[in-house]
């Protein structure tokens, strides 16, 4: 995996950090379990990240105790093993000419590391493009935080598993989205089968075009026959990278298909008819 750049959101300065690809150790996933979780926090008084994940905590957390505290307060508690840490970052790879800027949602360790990228990462899972509105995956933060509170169960009864790809693994659940509906936003699939008959082409299986509102829903009552995309991409926006492909749980917030492509003329950002055809071998 490449080296990527952390550019941390909650600093006023947005310093440029390197960091590389980081496999946690059995001794790190054990210490993570006698931390407080502390939630790093926007600093703005109206930030709508703010409302949503104090609520998502609350419902969802409990592997830890945690608290909420403010940027300033994370750079005065960050060297203390004590603790770990949820926040929101700036992520861009090494390297990459695209210029472009993703968010991804981070749970770290503390600690004695003089820099910020030497924190122990433990999950980081992709949200956006950083240019991208809030509200196209603020509806999916629960979700997403209940995976990385079961993914670090998982990694402490199975660490043999990890590894600097360990999403590959969630992808050999692939076959069991076929006794699912699988949830899908129009403007999320490629262009080429972005209608009900191309797709049936390719994946006979249950399948529903649906809305943001549905897929919300489908979070809020935990309902264990649906799974969705999250699709990470630009959104309209003119940069043109990676994009992102995760099929999720609605339920039990398990992985069932995780991928991603570099995006051109031949592969647009979306689900593609390979990502299909994958889903039905």
């Amino acid at each position: 995996m490449k080296k990527i750049v952390i550019t941390w959101i909650f600093l006023m300065a947005f310093p440029v950090l390197f960091a590389q690809s980081y496999v946690p150790s059995r001794e790190d996933i054990t210490a993570f379990f006698n931390t407080t979780t502390l939630v790093v926090l926007d600093d703005s008084p109206i930030s709508e990240y703010n409302t949503i994940i104090s609520g998502v905590m609350e419902q969802e957390w409990n592997v830890t105790d945690f608290d909420f505290i403010s940027n300033k307060e994370f750079e005065e508690k960050r060297f203390d093993p004590a603790y770990s840490f949820i926040y929101s970052a700036q992520v861009t790879f090494e390297n990459d000419k695209t210029d472009a800027r993703y968010r991804f949602l981070h749970l770290t360790l503390g600690g004695d590391y003089f820099r910020l990228n030497e924190m122990p990462d433990l999950a980081s899972v992709p949200l956006a493009y950083h240019s991208v509105d809030e509200d196209r995956y603020s509806y999916k933060l629960a979700i997403l935080v209940r995976f990385i509170q079961n993914h670090v169960m998982l990694i402490r009864e199975h660490p043999e598993i990890v590894s600097s790809n360990v999403f590959k693994y969630y992808n050999n659940n692939i076959r069991e989205i076929r006794d699912k509906i699988l949830y899908l936003l129009e403007e999320e699939i490629a262009p080429e089968i972005r209608n009900t008959s191309g797709i049936q082409k390719v994946y006979p299986y249950n399948f529903q075009m649906v809305t943001m509102e549905d897929i919300e829903e489908a979070i809020k009552r935990r309902d264990p026959d649906v799974v969705f995309l999250h699709k990470v991409g630009p959104e309209g926006t003119k940069l043109n990278a990676r994009s992102y492909k995760i099929i999720i749980g609605a339920a039990n917030a398990n992985f069932y298909y995780f991928d991603y492509h570099m995006i051109s003329n031949k592969n647009p950002d979306g689900f593609l008819e390979s990502d299909f055809k994958k889903l039905a071998r």
